[in-house]
């Protein structure tokens, strides 16, 4: 995962300042441009003094990195303003916020329904992390995304060790239990679920040999979403990247999805990837962005203006 620009919401409270700090040691891994956009919880007014913290951060933030950082001009900005301005980035870093609201419960918390219209990677960042992420866990259901998910994670921070995982479903059995099948033959059917996953693992990992050393794989057996959160809490993983496929507001609401569920339950940073991820370099950002997408405000100084 080739990352050249971030796009930040922040509200720049102290809660905020851990998506701050994540996407700050992205940039400076990845040497990325950052974008900064003032995203108030829903129903909060936009303080006066809003646009020159958001000036303020962004300034440190240049001088840090040595790299340029943008801001987006201060307003009322909604959850579809955001989209539109993720458009053409690499990633788009949020800060972790659970909303009680009558949309929250119909259509999903924020950060789901920016899934549902963002094209690019977003990270959620709850967690006080170091410098790199030391344990980054993959969700892989062996869909034909689940190669370019495992190689965007390993990408993203090449320090970290990568664990992948995968859980099948109890569905068969439960199947086989409702009509009278015999404990053994139950198991027969467990133990062959699991001989599959496992060999479809091992296709899977052949393709990542330079990384075998800091390479690890696991099966589980059960809901997916939970059993993934179990996984992390259990190696210690700091972030967990999985795949979400489109859906719309009632098929997360009586569905949900994994993603879902490892948003809600988990407490590890989540990357959450949309189907058919491209990296928005060259001809894909031109791609992406088309449409309409509001002027970003170059803050930089003066005397770098033009650099």
């Amino acid at each position: 995962m080739t990352i050249q620009s971030i796009l930040v919401a922040t509200d720049l409270s102290v809660p905020d300042m851990l998506a701050l700090q994540r996407a700050w040691r992205l940039a400076h891994a990845h040497r990325a441009t950052v974008k900064l956009m003032y995203v108030p919880p829903r129903g909060q007014q936009v303080p006066a003094t809003a646009a020159e913290r958001l000036g303020d951060t962004a300034r440190l933030l240049e001088q840090g990195l040595g790299l340029r950082v943008t801001t987006v001009p201060i307003q009322a900005h909604r959850l579809e303003d955001l989209v539109a301005q993720a458009r053409g980035m690499d990633l788009v870093v949020l800060p972790h916020r659970r909303e009680r609201s009558t949309a929250a419960f119909f259509r999903g918390q924020p950060v789901l329904r920016i899934l549902r219209s963002c094209s690019c990677p977003v990270l959620v960042a709850r967690q006080v992390g170091g410098e790199h992420y030391r344990r980054i866990l993959v969700a892989v259901d062996f869909s034909p995304g689940s190669e370019a998910l495992v190689k965007l994670a390993a990408d993203l921070d090449g320090e970290a060790e990568l664990e992948l995982f995968h859980a099948f479903s109890t569905r068969g059995e439960a199947r086989l239990r409702a009509a009278e099948a015999t404990e053994q033959a139950v198991r027969a059917y467990r133990e062959r679920c699991q001989r599959h996953a496992q060999k479809r693992m091992l296709v899977l990992t052949d393709s990542f040999e330079a990384r075998r050393n800091r390479l690890f794989t696991m099966i589980g057996r059960g809901d997916a979403g939970r059993q993934t959160v179990v996984q992390q809490e259990r190696s210690g993983a700091d972030l967990v990247v999985v795949g979400k496929r489109r859906s719309s507001a009632w098929a997360d609401f009586f569905c949900g999805s994994v993603a879902q569920r490892i948003l809600s339950w988990g407490s590890s940073d989540v990357l959450v990837v949309p189907p058919a991820y491209a990296p928005a370099s060259a001809p894909v950002a031109a791609r992406r962005m088309k449409g309409t997408m509001a002027p970003a405000l170059d803050i930089r100084p003066a005397g770098r203006r033009g650099s």
